[in-house]
């Protein structure tokens, strides 16, 4: 039997009642215990999650922690944002938390992710203009001066664990090694950036090399920067004009 701290099983609990053998079992099968519950606690908010999108993990938290840093440090409280690849919705909803005077415009190909993202907007009570695309579609002439996104980068073929294989899979792999989303985003951003922005992303802990290079060599009057998680490995991407 895997290991459930007292929290959650408290939850299963509540939700289960009589039933409680079910989520047992289904835990013992790696379903996550996320998705059983029916949602997260991110950053202080409840985000909604089911089999549609990506379970928001701490990494994440981190790097909106160190966004809305640099987002007070350079006084762009009143910029246009775009986040690429929505899910659930969890960075938007935390930013216009935490910064009610940015426009977000946010974009992602499933129309079932932008679904539960509907539900934890009306939930958490913020408004956010959804855009339901192909990043690698989307046209448009508006000035962006914060471009946040948390894309899938794990390579089509890596061996990653268990806990991982019932979530959307288009929210996690990605070709060219896990990098074909920062590639396509770095080199075809520069006409929707305004004098002056922010551009922060995650990344794996393994490619922290490549897009400093490739963001210094398209980029070339901004600063750049790769900066660590809490397990202290290459995690986030910054690029700050």
């Amino acid at each position: 039997m895997k290991k459930i701290n007292d929290l959650d099983y408290k939850l299963l609990q509540d939700k289960y009642k009589d039933n409680i053998d079910y989520a047992l079992k289904k835990i013992n099968e790696d379903y996550p215990i996320q998705y059983l519950i029916g949602y997260v606690d991110f950053y202080g908010y409840r985000i909604n999650v089911d089999e549609r999108v990506l379970i928001p993990r701490y990494e994440t938290e981190y790097l909106l922690e160190k966004t809305i840093n640099y987002i007070h440090k350079y006084k762009l409280e009143n910029s246009n944002v775009l986040d690429i690849g929505t899910g659930s919705g969890c960075i938007d909803i935390v930013l216009k938390k935490k910064i009610s005077s940015l426009n977000i415009d946010t974009i992602d190909i499933s129309s079932d992710a932008l679904d539960v993202a509907r539900e934890n907007y009306k939930i958490n009570n913020v408004s956010i203009n959804i855009i339901n695309e192909d990043i690698k579609k989307y046209k448009t002439t508006k000035k962006y001066s914060i471009i946040i996104s948390n894309p899938p980068y794990v390579s089509n073929n890596e061996v990653v664990g268990p806990e991982i294989k019932y979530e959307p899979k288009n929210a996690i792999y990605a070709s060219n090694n896990g990098l074909e989303y920062y590639d396509y985003i770095l080199n075809n951003i520069s006409n929707n950036l305004a004098n002056h922005y922010l551009i922060a992303m995650e990344i794996a802990y393994n490619q922290g090399d490549y897009l400093y290079d490739l963001s210094r060599s398209i980029f070339k009057d901004a600063n750049v920067a790769i900066e660590k998680d809490l397990s202290n490995r290459d995690r986030y991407l910054f690029i700050i004009k």
